[in-house]
């Protein structure tokens, strides 16, 4: 016999069964977004127009860089995340399936060829 009753056991899960935690994750990640987003536009707007050399000279030093890192990963988690619960809700069966598996290696494709740019560039 189960002591828990229907609320009690819906309580704290959405549709996708993960609670309020993936809203979470997305408000922090926005969070976060609205706070490293103006720098990197900043730095981003800084070097536009000028020569490949001055432009590798920008992103060479760590603040550009480590900024830039942030904006990249951030936003990707935070675009998977979205990109997840787009697909959750307007999608079903192995459909689902695979395209959030495609999403989510899409979005890590790209953390990885930004990452190993920015290093290139920044070392």
């Amino acid at each position: 016999m189960r002591f828990l009753t229907d609320r009690k056991r819906a309580e704290g899960r959405g549709a996708a069964g993960s609670g309020t935690a993936h809203h979470w994750h997305m408000q922090i990640s926005a969070f976060g977004l609205a706070l490293v987003v103006p720098a990197f536009l900043y730095v981003f707007g800084s070097s536009l127009g000028k020569t490949h050399a001055e432009v590798l000279d920008i992103f060479s030093r760590p603040f550009p860089a480590v900024v830039t890192a942030l904006v990249l990963v951030v936003g990707m988690i935070h675009f998977r995340k979205g990109a997840q619960t787009m697909i959750e809700d307007y999608s079903d069966g192995i459909t689902r399936k695979v395209l959030i598996m495609s999403v989510a290696a899409f979005s890590y494709a790209l953390i990885a060829t930004g990452l190993f740019a920015l290093a290139k560039i920044a070392l």
